[in-house]
This record gives C-alpha cells, structure tokens and sequence, in this order.
C-alpha cells in the first residue's frame, strides 16, 4: 500500500476568472512549454512541493505561470480520475477566483508556462488533460454562486452607476434578465448605497447615480441572518 501511495503526486490548478465591460467573462490559460500536452493550452497550476500548503501552493504556481498574484481563490473541488495525466498518478485540488482583467493584462509567462493569455469563456481553444472538465465545473459554480453570495461586487469599480452591475449579471449567469425586477430586488437589499455622485454621460445618454456596495452593512446583515438570493 506505501508503494502505491508513493507513486501519487498532488497537483493545484487555478481557475481565474476576469470580467471587463468590453469583454464580458474570460478566463486565464496558459500555453504549455512541455509535454504532456506542449503548446496546448491549460489551466494555470502544477505540483504541490513538500513544504508547501495547497494554498501557498497554487498562489506560487499562478504567479509563476502568469505573473500575476490574486488573494481571493475558493476551492473548487478535488479532480481524481486515474487517467487523467498521461506521466503517472496526479490528484488535482482546483481553485477558482475573481478578478478585474483590466488590472492584469501585462501577463508574464515562464517555468512551464510558454505564454498566458484570457479567454472569453465563450471562446476557449482546446484544453490539455481534462481542464475542460475542470473549467466547466468552476463556470457552473460560479453562476450557482453569485446568486446565494454578492462577490461580483468585486468585479466592479469601488463607485458604478447600476446598469455596470446589470451588465456584469447578464455576462456572468450567459442570460438576460428582468431589469427592473434585478433592480428592485438589489435595492431593497439595503447593502448597496448612492454615492451622491453621477457617472460622466458617454454621448448616448444621460448621466447616472452612482452607488457602491457596503460590505460592513452586508456583514451586519449577514448577522441578523440575513439570506441573499438573485
């Protein structure tokens, strides 16, 4: 039974989803330098050093591969199929997490990355091992997720008029929705505030109040037992 354990190797990967006005949802691959699978694209990630915790882990990985650093990352779900790398054994702990593509677009690759690019979700190349898998399972969490937990709030500028939180729903659950229901639900909520400031008019209309979300009030809520749900 040693024997056999030995020969299994524990690997993180990191799923980061990015979100822009412009782009919509994509997420961040990386062009693979070695083989298995050279020059395919994969999920950031790789093995876990003895030393190591799962999430020093996948943090070091992701800013070795990609050059970025991202402090939210959620684990997803543990991948174990024993054929799932051609080498050897390797179960896969994936993460997955949020951030503003617009703040990471100068991506530097190395170690086993040969380049790092974002994807629209909705335009992905093939995928080495089974990332495929993987990536579908963290896309179908996160659009199970931002409607019991307010985390696209993250995705946002710290001050937005309302039709930018329209438009980032829309883009992360793929579907349109009921504006002026989303509207009246997100309001009477009570966690999101106006600023007293409008947004500048870009030629196409009239200028817009400005709010921003409350997290000490969505913590005070979340005490009162308060439940979130879109």
């Amino acid at each position: 039974m040693q024997n056999q354990l030995s020969h299994i190797k524990v690997a993180v990967d990191a799923i980061v989803f990015g979100y822009s006005k412009q782009d919509g949802v994509s997420v961040l691959l990386i062009q693979r330098k070695y083989p298995p699978f050279k020059n395919s694209w994969a999920i950031p990630g790789g093995f876990v050093l003895e030393h190591e915790s799962l999430e020093t882990a996948v943090k070091r990985e992701l800013e070795e591969e990609t050059g970025i650093t991202v402090n939210y990352l959620e684990q997803l779900y543990t991948f174990g199929e024993p054929e799932r790398d051609p080498r050897q054994r390797v179960i896969a702990i994936a993460y997955f997490g949020l951030v503003k593509a617009s703040m990471y677009q100068e991506l530097k690759a190395s170690t086993d990355a040969e380049n790092a690019q974002w994807f629209s979700i909705k335009k992905l190349p093939p995928l080495a091992f089974d990332h495929k898998q993987i990536l579908q399972a963290a896309i179908a969490r996160l659009r199970s997720k931002i409607r019991y937990q307010p985390i696209g709030f993250e995705l946002l500028d710290k001050k937005f008029p309302f039709s930018d939180l329209e438009k980032l729903y829309t883009a992360l659950l793929d579907k349109d929705i009921n504006r002026r229901n989303f509207s009246k639900k997100i309001l009477s909520f009570d966690f999101l505030e106006e600023t007293g400031e409008v947004s500048k008019p870009d030629g196409k209309g009239r200028p817009s109040k400005m709010y921003q979300f409350n997290q000490k009030r969505y913590r005070e809520l979340l005490k009162e037992g308060f439940h979130f749900e879109i």
